[in-house]
């Protein structure tokens, strides 16, 4: 059942202003109609990105700094290590700029720009204006720093839309909803047919378009005008955030999706992680995990030819790049029920997903998928509970039941000593992915 929304809201239907759209070069820039009622468009000619027959796309979602501290993480967490790194052609922040102090939203713009790539930025829910007491003006602040808030760009692979997609409801609880404004479908209406339907359609939002177990993200009624919208465009990808986790879903008919294929929405993690929290290390940075183990980091999406795209996640700073975190005892007793397991969090993980393990080399054998909190998070959460001081400004979170985690059971009639277990994942973009760890075997008399 929809959401029934304030009728302050579903009546209005105002246009602050054209939507911008951006057209790389050698692309024909289209016609001005000088149409300039609700969804009117506003094209303009900007330069042609990397050339080549794959272009790079960064993608950050919630970099959610609620002081100057947390700026500098953002800076030399995950901007500084990927100056130079990619040869990106544009970038994507998906909301949540900051935590309710709108004062660093051009902060948190000047750091990203430093990287010198053509920049697009949703709203999140967190950058909304303190005081609000209307949607269409709860983002006076974001709309001086940042512009539009839903602008497009064209490129010769890919089109891209970024949208607002906070419905703001000062004085309930939640505050806001997930939807969009009647301009912002009026713009869609006007927009994506003029589109070529054998490229990418990459949508970008803060909110997920999927709810919760137990919690609505997002207006139902608004998401099925979304779907029936994109229904006839093959390629489409969303992009989202808001969780402080990472998921891969695919809408299908069951969640109102009228495509001839499932809808993959990439709702990825953080780059603040778990709000920039945990204990710091070496060089003065939170551990910033989020709360079903994954750690903070970005993405990369590159697009391809005839609307196809591959996606990689990477953790902060992480020469390894490392795709799955392993959990083994460090100990266990020779010969005891093998009731012990290796723990896989393979961070791009879905349902779909085949894991395997062996030990010493030996055959694969395949991992289970399992509902369980990331051990990893867990212990961390116990050396937190277990001291009697504070290890860091803010705690790492409280491990919750991770979407993308799997085991296998360790064997324990090897000989003494150490043992090597070997996981690998078969990602769908990247090949196989793989990581390694060690546990140990000791011989023990009742």
């Amino acid at each position: 059942m929809a959401l029934l929304l304030p009728l302050a809201w579903s009546v209005h239907a105002q246009t602050p202003s054209c939507v911008p759209v951006d057209v790389e070069a050698p692309l024909a820039l289209p016609r001005a109609d000088n149409w300039r009622g609700a969804g009117c468009i506003d094209y303009h000619r900007v330069p042609m990105g990397e050339p080549g027959n794959t272009a790079q796309v960064l993608v950050f979602g919630d970099p959610q700094v609620k002081s100057e501290t947390d700026v500098d993480y953002f800076r030399r967490d995950i901007v500084q290590p990927i100056h130079g790194r990619y040869t990106a052609s544009l970038g994507l922040t998906l909301g949540d700029l900051v935590d309710d102090v709108p004062a660093l939203l051009p902060a948190v713009k000047t750091v990203t720009e430093t990287l010198g790539v053509p920049w697009m930025y949703a709203p999140g829910n967190h950058d909304i204006d303190a005081g609000a007491t209307h949607d269409d003006t709860a983002l006076a602040t974001f709309h001086r720093v940042y512009g539009a808030d839903t602008r497009a760009r064209q490129t010769p692979l890919a089109n891209f839309v970024v949208l607002d997609d906070i419905i703001t409801l000062p004085g309930q609880k939640p505050a806001y909803i997930g939807g969009f404004r009647e301009d912002q479908y009026a713009f869609l209406q006007r927009y994506l047919p003029t589109l070529d339907k054998d490229k990418l359609l990459v949508l970008a939002m803060h909110i997920p378009l999927f709810d919760e177990v137990d919690k609505k993200n997002f207006d139902a009624g608004h998401r099925a005008r979304l779907f029936a919208l994109l229904a006839p465009f093959p390629h489409v990808l969303v992009l989202s955030a808001h969780s402080h986790n990472q998921r891969n879903y695919f809408h299908t008919d069951a969640d109102g999706w009228l495509g001839a294929n499932p809808l993959h929405e990439f709702n990825l993690g953080a780059a603040c992680g778990s709000y920039w929290s945990g204990v710091k290390d070496a060089d003065g940075i939170p551990d910033a995990r989020m709360d079903d183990g994954t750690p903070n980091g970005y993405a990369v999406l590159t697009v391809k030819p005839a609307g196809a795209y591959a996606l990689a996640w990477h953790a902060a700073r992480d020469s390894a790049d490392t795709q799955i975190g392993l959990h083994v005892p460090k100990v266990l007793r020779r010969g005891a029920y093998p009731a012990w397991g290796v723990f896989a969090n393979y961070y791009m993980g879905d349902a779909a997903s085949k894991l395997e393990f062996r030990v010493d080399g030996g055959a694969w054998m395949p991992m289970k998928k399992v509902q369980l909190p990331d051990p990893n998070l867990s212990e961390e959460n116990m050396r937190d509970d277990m001291t009697t001081t504070l290890r860091g400004f803010d705690r790492s979170p409280e491990a919750a039941i991770s979407p993308h985690l799997w085991r296998g059971a360790l064997p324990t009639k090897l000989a003494a000593g150490e043992h090597r277990v070997d996981v690998r994942a078969f990602d769908r973009w990247r090949g196989e992915v793989s990581a390694s760890t060690t546990y140990e075997l000791l011989e023990a008399q009742p």
